[in-house]
Formats: C-alpha cells, structure tokens, sequence
C-alpha cells in the first residue's frame, strides 16, 4: 500500500517524491527508463533563483554565466550582460542522481523500467518487461512529459501547442567568458532560437521551432554547418544527444481532481516565452507536496482545488502574447528588421528583461502560507530585506 505513485522521475518527479517522503509519505516513483541518467532531454540552464532558493542543486551547476549575446539572421550580434551573474549549466545527470539518492534515503521505493498504465478503484496498473502488477494507492502523480499519459488517464488537461528541440553535447573549449549564444533566424528555427552555451566545462549547441516544414534534427546539421567558422569546437564529435517536445500552451488549468495531478512539463509549467521549465518544475513540484501531504492527511478535496492553472495563468499572458509575435516573424527579413529595433535603448532594455530578469515561476507555496523550506540563508536575508 503506497499513499502516492509518480509515473515519471524526471526533475519534477524526483522532487515531489523526495519531498513527500521527507514529510512520511509512502511513495513509489516509477519511470520508463532503465535510469535517471538515460535519454536526458533538457540543456539544464538554471536561472539565479532557482539556485538560490533550492541549494540542493548547487553541487551539480556549472560555472556562473553573465553574458548573453543575441544574433539576427545576418549573424549580427547583440552583446548583453547582467550585472551578477544569471545563467548556470546543470549537470544533469548528476542533480538526477542526487535527487534519486535523496529519494532513496527518505524511503522512496524506486521501479525504473516500470510504466504506469492504468488506475482505478483497484490501484494503479505497472507493467514491467511485459508483466503487470497492481499496486494500492491513494494518490497519482504524472510527471511523464509534455505527452503524458496520465494527463489523459485522470481525465486532466492536456498541453497542444509544442516546440521539437534538439541539441549536442560537445567537449567544451571556452577561449573566453562563460556565455550563452542565442540565434534569431526562422529558416533555422521557426518560433523560437538556435543556441550555443559553454562554460568551460561543458558545451550544447541545439534548435528549437515548430512548423510542419522544421525538421529539428536537419536543423540542427544546417546550424551547426553555419556558424562553423565562427564556433569551430561546435563541430566535434558530441558525446550526447538530447532533445524532445516543450509544451508552450502555458499552464494547464485544470492540473488537478481526486484521483490525481500533474507536475512539471505535464502540467505545462513552461514559460510560452523562453520556453525553460526547470524553475518551475523545481517550484510547482514543492506546491504539489504541499497539497498533496495536506490532502492525504485531511482528505478534503478542497485542498486540491487550490492546486489548479487559473492561479498561475495570468502571470504567463504577456509571456503567451510574445510567443504569438515570435511565431508571426517568420521570414528572415522581418527577424533582421526586429533585431535591428532591439538596439534601439528601449527594446534593448526589454532584451535585457527577458533575459535577466528576476521574476521567475510564480511561488504558491509563499502565498498559500508555506515559505519554502530549501532557501539558503542568503536568499532569505534577500527576500527579508525586500
């Protein structure tokens, strides 16, 4: 008898099992993959608050990024920089290890190479090479992905507008500074950006788009063949690949009912903009162990109704509005003549916004009475001065 099971042990996943754990809960995280380590599919950029608030992390990020430079389709550059630094690579592999090891010490039971295929009054369904077991449980958590199951499972919302991204991993060769390079060019990745960052100790460069005429994987071949003479050590043998779907609908609304909810990429905790996930899976993860441990403990199905996308939504409109125009600047001549407007001290300050700014994914544990427990001393002295 289990009180939760997370299909799913990505970094949404992870976090929420080790958190229930932590508070008693008897949880059983069940992935696809043989390990957490297998198929990784995100670049693993982490803002600076994320990392301040979640110091679990700060073992396993990289080197501190604070310079970002902003290409138009003519390879004209945009220089910016943030004032502290804003950007750290995550080791991936290494933070997933960290969190399963947090897991295990807490008392998650860990079944890799398990999918949960079903629930119902009996338990949930898991099937492993082909054999399936059924398993008691009160609650199930899905944190499978922008295509989850478990989404349609519970009868939840479920994410339809997507990015297909791609990238490399290749040794690293840092001549200078820590940097991220970012790509306007909708022949390349119509939508959104290609992108390089290196930080001495390791280098991805990758696309994202959408489009029936994108193809991530050609477009990954024909980026990398265009900046060839300009990031030679982009064109080594890479010794990753990475890559899958980002859902850019913003947060679904109804995430949430008795049976079960959504974290991370299956709830859509995406921002529609810059398409990165990873704070909000950190953030929303810690909600959901909130709502959950007070259901579990009260079993008032109005705990879960404060678990829903309408309160996080409207954070996200302008952010949905600025997907639009991207995706409507799709010739290289338009790209040209807005990165041309970027220069101009009004929108460069908006570029600078976009890239530097503070506000992250909205913080409903702070607001629903449960400050974070994970801030390191220096963000609470921070957010107590504020």
């Amino acid at each position: 008898m289990y009180d939760v099971v997370i299909a799913g042990a990505g970094l949404a996943g992870l976090q929420t099992a080790r958190l229930l754990a932590a508070r008693g809960a008897r949880v059983l995280l069940a992935d696809r993959r043989i390990s957490v380590c297998e198929r990784i599919r995100t670049t693993g950029i982490f803002v600076r608050k994320t990392w301040e608030d979640f110091p679990i992390l700060d073992e396993q990020l990289g080197p501190a990024i604070r310079h970002v430079t902003l290409y138009s389709p003519a390879r004209r550059p945009l220089q910016l920089a943030a004032a502290r630094p804003e950007f750290r690579v995550g080791r991936m592999n290494w933070i997933y290890l960290r969190l399963l090891d947090q897991c295990g010490r807490h008392g998650v039971a860990w079944r890799p190479s398990t999918r949960v295929v079903g629930s119902g009054p009996d338990g949930v369904v898991l099937e492993r090479s082909g054999h399936r077991e059924t398993v008691r449980a009160r609650f199930i958590v899905g944190a499978d992905g922008a295509r989850s199951a478990i989404a349609r499972e519970l009868g939840l919302d479920q994410n339809s507008e997507f990015l297909a991204g791609v990238e490399d991993v290749v040794p690293s060769s840092l001549p200078d500074a820590p940097a991220l390079h970012c790509f306007l060019d909708p022949r390349l990745a119509p939508g959104y950006i290609a992108w390089i960052v290196d930080d001495g100790e390791e280098a991805h460069v990758g696309v994202a788009g959408s489009g029936n005429r994108y193809h991530p994987a050609a477009a990954l071949e024909a980026f990398k063949r265009s900046i060839a003479a300009s990031f030679p050590s982009m064109m080594r043998k890479p010794v990753e690949r990475r890559g899958g779907l980002i859902p850019v609908n913003g947060v679904l609304r109804r995430i949430a009912n008795e049976r079960g909810l959504l974290v991370g990429d299956a709830a859509g905790a995406v921002s529609p903009l810059t398409a990165g996930g990873l704070d909000a899976a950190m953030r929303l993860s810690a909600f959901a162990a909130d709502v959950i441990a007070q259901y579990l403990e009260r079993g008032d199905p109005a705990v879960l109704r404060e678990y829903s996308g309408h309160r996080f939504r409207p954070r996200f409109a302008a952010r949905r509005f600025m997907r639009r125009a991207i995706q409507a600047i799709d010739h290289p001549l338009l790209a040209e003549i807005g990165c041309a407007l970027l220069r101009t001290p009004p929108l460069r300050a908006l570029a600078s916004h976009v890239f530097f700014s503070r506000s992250s994914f909205p913080d409903a544990r702070v607001r629903w009475g449960a400050p974070c427990p994970e801030r390191s001393p220096r963000a609470l002295a921070g957010a107590n001065r504020g």
